[in-house]
């Protein structure tokens, strides 16, 4: 599903068609590219800055598409080797990071004489140790990379410190220079000339351009306009910081606590200079301070995203929620230029999937603003925290090299390490690594995508990579654990038990379900009286196997029915998924 939502400044006429440059309301439009059949793959990332927009798709291609301003006006397929992961733009700079952990990178701040031409700048590290990437980020005039050994590098422009070198030392690089070691994450901007980094133990650090306050260092440093040595955050608010994202001339903290009563709460926090509209407040804010308002105060924060001067809040009460500056309609309001400084909440066309807004993301550019869905198991990790953070399910614990402590689930390792003898060996692993590489070797281990390629080589040997997970579930689920069988599907008056964990992988109806922050509805049922016998048998064996039986005698009234329920129950497409297998099987029956 490539639906799109997108209001503000409409820079590329090829994508959406027929409509004003500025669109002051969201409209929704179907991706569907003149050159490519992208628009068959589900997109995964959108990033767009002043100058471009580039979507990235699940089957890791790229599509760039050019403004108004470029004379050529021409589409653009990005010709990289590798599969993509992650794209990342600045102002005028684009940076892509490859499945392999390779980084290309463009732009006139990143090669001089060839500002057109992606080079791997990854491979310009003089460490050779040191080139495998994890993460990209761009701020304006510079692109941020964090390698595996989890050291932190800048390339580009340093003209106000945002390398954390004094201008006189440093004006430029193109090579990567180290800023900072022991770093876990990197946030800025594609608007933004400061930049944050955070360490294993929570410390934030930031440098860079600090005129309007957004690097938070409080109202004792607000003179100093430009931050040339890494400056530790102090009065950071407690919890944990989730996310931090940075417009021009402020920055937006997202933290993560828990409430009274144990439950996860996430809350808003800005820094910067109100006139310019970003803070969600009507003051001066010097330090990070809480963005209030009734619109969110209970809900909580799914996705948020920082454009030049506005942003975006999306809720799980599937509230879209901006503020900020409005000239060319990218908030939404259908107000032109006019200028939201409190958060205010707007009307959105109907989304397809209610039930599950949580796979609903959001891009700010320059002047305009995305939301998309997209769905991807690359979280898998945190949402079966969420599902099977019961006692019974978390009863293995690993300890890494600090002496942290990883809960891991039994049901998942039953099926995905080769045997029992390996979780021995994953120990051993685990216990020489740091928590963020560890969290990395669970989420490949859970979700069969290779996140980190080297942590992927010294676990591969005990992970159950030559079997098919539908196969292994089958022999897990169907003969042998019915105790763990925990969810009820009803059809006329009998009970079917199904384990939770193998739905959310097959249906979005059911992962929207189980991972829903604002609602328990683990002990509810879902009632299948639509479906014939012989139908149900069908869903049942396929949801568990990825096969339908050989005995099955399929007939046009089946298959109208289960494309009912495929559609109904938003079943996840496979390859090959049910319909393609029953219209298969209807014609070698009836050849």
């Amino acid at each position: 599903m490539n639906e799109i939502i997108f209001f503000g400044k409409n820079k590329e006429p090829k994508l959406i068609k027929n409509k004003p440059k500025k669109i002051t309301k969201p409209i929704q439009f179907k991706f569907e590219n003149e050159n490519e059949n992208e628009n068959e793959n589900q997109i995964k990332q959108i990033s767009s800055n002043y100058f471009t927009t580039i979507f990235l798709f699940e089957n890791g291609k790229a599509i760039e598409y050019l403004n108004e301003n470029d004379s050529n006006q021409k589409i653009e397929k990005i010709q990289i080797e590798e599969n993509i992961q992650k794209v990342s733009i600045g102002y005028e700079n684009e940076a892509i990071l490859t499945i392999e952990g390779n980084t290309f990178a463009k732009g006139k701040d990143i090669n001089q004489n060839n500002p057109k031409e992606f080079i791997n700048i990854s491979s310009l590290i003089e460490d050779t140790n040191d080139r495998i990437i994890e993460d990209i980020v761009s701020g304006r005039n510079s692109i941020y990379l964090l390698t595996s050994n989890q050291n932190a590098y800048g390339i580009g422009d340093n003209y106000v410190g945002q390398f954390g070198f004094d201008f006189q030392e440093l004006s430029r690089t193109e090579i990567p220079i180290l800023m900072m070691k022991n770093v876990s994450r990197i946030f800025s901007g594609n608007g933004s000339k400061h930049v944050f980094l955070l360490n294993s133990n929570q410390e934030l650090f930031g440098c860079g351009d600090n005129a309007f306050s957004q690097l938070g260092l409080g109202e004792s440093r607000k003179q100093e306009t430009r931050i040339y040595k890494l400056n530790k955050i102090q009065n950071i608010p407690k919890g944990k910081i989730i996310d931090i994202k940075c417009g021009l001339f402020h920055s937006i903290m997202l933290i993560e606590d828990e409430d009274e009563d144990q439950n996860p709460k996430r809350k808003l926090y800005s820094c910067g200079h109100w006139r310019f509209n970003g803070l969600g407040k009507n003051e001066d804010t010097y330090e990070f301070t809480e963005i209030k308002s009734f619109l969110f105060e209970n809900d909580y924060i799914l996705d948020f995203s920082v454009g030049y001067r506005h942003t975006l809040i999306l809720t799980s009460n599937s509230k879209l929620i901006v503020f900020g500056y409005d000239n060319y309609g990218q908030l939404g309001t259908g107000n032109k230029q006019k200028d939201e400084l409190i958060p205010i909440q707007i009307e959105l066309p109907e989304l397809r999937f209610n039930e599950n807004i949580s796979n609903y993301h959001i891009s700010c550019g320059y002047f305009n603003s995305f939301l998309y869905y997209y769905s991807s198991f690359s979280n898998l990790e945190e949402d079966l925290i969420k599902l099977f953070g019961r006692k019974e399910f978390c009863d293995i614990s690993f300890k890494t090299e600090n002496g942290e402590i990883i809960k891991a689930h039994k049901l998942i390792l039953k099926y995905r390490l080769k045997n029992q003898n390996q979780i021995e060996k994953l120990q051993e692993i685990i216990s020489k690594k740091s928590i963020k590489e560890s969290n990395q070797i669970f989420e490949m281990i859970y979700s069969n995508r290779i996140i980190n390629s080297k942590l992927y080589s010294e676990i591969k040997e005990i992970i159950n990579s030559n079997e098919k997970i539908e196969e292994t579930m089958k022999r897990i689920y169907l003969n042998e654990n019915e105790n763990e069988k925990d969810f009820i599907i009803e059809r006329k008056e009998k009970q079917y038990k199904f384990p939770k964990l193998i739905l959310i992988m097959r249906s979005e109806l059911y992962r929207g379900m189980f991972l829903s922050v604002t609602e328990d509805k683990s002990n509810k049922v879902t009632d299948y009286s639509e479906l014939s016998n012989k139908s149900f048998q069908i869903f049942e064996y396929w949801i568990y196997s990825n096969q339908i039986k050989d005995e099955i005698q399929i007939t046009k009234e089946i298959i109208k029915e289960i494309e009912i329920g495929i559609d109904y129950f938003q079943l996840n497409e496979t390859n090959p998924n049910l319909f393609d297998l029953l219209i298969n099987k209807f014609n070698n029956q009836n050849q």
